[in-house]
């Protein structure tokens, strides 16, 4: 879907429902601004946003409820309802209802984006103990969105204006981390990584850092071997078809303010990218699934259920997530046009030079 089509119909599921999901959608879509760029689609019930909109008194959010996705507004914001029944919220409570209308809510939009119903989907945060089922047995969002959507290898990538960080590893214990560093997994990160910077972020030639695992990228072999007998290997053979750099040492890479000199950096484990990331996004980073054939995105942090029902949660990621989302959905359009009309994609300047030098040609 290109800009000067319709607007996208974005849809969001509600995450826990103890948690300040349902505020921050309250409080990014109050904003009659963000509606002049995409159409909201909530999946929850009038109950809970009316019980969670009495929590915020000096905000007026207007919405109109459906079933149908034909009866969608594209002026308004919308809730999708995905179920009809009472049921018990205790906002900051770690309860099973939670995770159940959790799973409800995203289930629901993600058949919608199975069916084309929504052009995108942005998360509200879930808690990945009371998700837990027979029927939902995914650690988050992401490993439920890789097996829904069938797709080969997912990356969460964590992204902030031009920063950017993937994960090769992502919610695994620290124990075990190591035995997921394999040659395949890094090279497998790296195409997605890659792909993703080309085909959602708009840019051709895209350079990639790669951290080490170990303190000072293992020292040459002196503190742990698999810089030197899995990561470099896994480099090398990925420069055969990108820009990729490293292993870097990853305190004195964010200290040095590396980053700034890469497209990306892809991390070996969780809390390597996440905690530089966290502390440099402030509060305005998204969480992106790269590698999947549809756009999801979220914000950086999880339900915070210190301060749910309380009226204090910050928007910023969320509706940073929002505007990533579009920005994709966009991006994406405007590659599949440029790859179906390379033409397109030329600048005025260097189209004329090329028509130029055929006459030139033919001329001699």
């Amino acid at each position: 879907m290109s800009a000067t089509q319709q607007k996208p119909v974005i849809g969001i599921s509600i995450g826990d429902i103890n948690g300040i999901g349902t505020e921050l959608v309250i409080k990014t879509f109050s904003d009659h601004r963000v509606l002049e760029l995409c159409t909201p689609l909530i999946f929850a019930s009038n109950k809970i946003i009316n019980f969670y909109r009495k929590s915020i008194p000096e905000i007026n959010f207007n919405y109109q409820s459906t079933k149908d996705f034909n009866r969608i507004a594209h002026k308004q914001v919308n809730i999708f309802n995905c179920w009809e029944e009472e049921i018990s919220i205790t906002p900051g409570q770690l309860t099973e209802t939670g995770g159940t209308y959790a799973v409800k809510s995203l289930t629901a939009a993600v058949d919608a984006l199975k069916q084309n119903k929504i052009h995108g989907l942005v998360t509200a945060p879930i808690h990945k103990k009371n998700i837990q089922s027979q029927q939902f047995n995914f650690t988050g969002h992401t490993p439920y969105l890789k097996h829904a959507f069938a797709a080969n290898d997912v990356l969460m990538l964590m992204a902030s204006e031009s920063f950017r960080v993937g994960l090769v590893t992502e919610h695994v214990p620290v124990s075990e981390i190591a035995k997921h560093i394999t040659r395949e997994n890094i090279l497998s990160k790296l195409n997605i990584l890659k792909e993703s910077l080309i085909k959602d972020f708009g840019i051709d030639k895209p350079k990639i850092a790669v951290l080490g695992l170990n303190p000072h990228a293992g020292d040459e072999g002196l503190i742990g071997k698999e810089e030197e007998e899995i990561i470099k290997p896994a480099i090398k053979d990925a420069k055969h078809n990108m820009l990729v750099f490293g292993p870097y040492s990853a305190d004195a890479f964010f200290a040095r303010n590396q980053q700034q000199k890469f497209d990306a950096v892809l991390a070996m484990y969780h809390d390597q990218g996440l905690i530089p990331f966290k502390s440099l996004a402030i509060g305005e980073g998204v969480n992106y699934t790269a590698g999947l054939p549809v756009v999801r995105t979220s914000p950086d942090h999880g339900t915070a259920f210190d301060i749910a029902g309380k009226n204090k949660a910050d928007c910023s990621s969320f509706l940073a997530s929002i505007y990533t989302c579009i920005d994709i959905i966009n991006q994406r359009s405007e590659y599949e046009e440029n790859r179906k009309n390379p033409l397109k994609k030329m600048t005025p300047s260097i189209l004329a030079n090329a028509v130029d030098e055929k006459i030139e040609e033919s001329e001699g």
